[in-house]
């Protein structure tokens, strides 16, 4: 009997890949999706997608989906608590393995592991250590559509957001932006690609500016502040 696993959902093209890959691997049961959700607004965190369209993702994979409700705001002692309360509802269940589609953010992987490792899940990494270059490149052969959500203003400009990620799009990339993204660069949204039974439909809205205040640490530029751009996905 293959270990239970939950894999952890972003909406986005390294999410879609890795899932892809933990699929033909066929290692693992995959008994949900797990997604953190912005509580106040109903979006997925820092992608800025909204539930609905990530109820329609779940519904293409047929996979089930679990929403993880995150405050606003949250301190990391609450973030914390919500994902231990969660993780051990998940255990629970039978589950003995969390999935990510993390590359190489090596601070990033130490925390969930330690995290995973208090409540006795072990975290698996399936695109770890890969070539972005390559990745993003497999990721397009394969047939995936994903469409630019939010990109950060410290790394590349409001016209990149509503992109729909292709050839083009990765020659238009600063030399100091990662392919995939993995620095915080830019997120996106999945919707069509070999996991999914149907094209995810959707229409664009407006793209809007957001500021976040930096660490006391980090106020170097922008007057202390983080600025992102969202570009909006209506659902049809």
């Amino acid at each position: 009997m293959k270990p239970q696993a939950i894999f952890n959902w972003s909406s986005g093209k390294d999410s879609a890949l890795a899932l892809y890959k933990i699929l033909e691997e066929d290692k693992f049961e995959i008994t949900s999706l797990l997604t953190s959700i912005n509580k106040e607004f109903q979006r997925i965190s820092m992608h800025g997608v909204h539930v609905s369209l990530l109820e329609k993702q779940a519904e293409s994979l047929g996979l089930n989906l679990i929403k993880m409700e995150i405050p606003k705001e949250p301190t990391m002692e609450e973030y914390r608590e919500i994902m231990s309360k969660n993780m051990n509802d998940i255990k629970s269940s039978g589950v003995t393995h969390s999935i990510f589609g993390d590359i190489f953010l090596e601070d990033l992987r130490q925390y969930r592991e330690d995290q995973l490792q208090s409540i006795g899940i072990k975290a698996v990494f399936p695109l770890w250590k890969q070539n972005t270059t390559d990745l993003i490149q497999e990721f397009l052969d394969l047939g995936f559509k994903t469409i630019v959500t939010c990109v950060n203003e410290t790394y590349l400009d409001k016209s990149f957001a509503g992109r729909i990620i292709d050839k083009d799009f990765i020659k238009d990339l600063p030399e100091n932006v990662d392919p995939c993204g993995e620095n915080g660069e830019f997120h996106t949204f999945t919707f069509d690609g070999p996991i999914f039974k149907n094209k995810i439909e959707f229409e664009i809205g407006e793209t809007v500016k957001k500021t976040y205040p930096k660490p006391k640490s980090d106020e170097s530029e922008n007057d202390g502040e983080y600025v992102f751009w969202f570009c909006d996905l209506i659902e049809k």
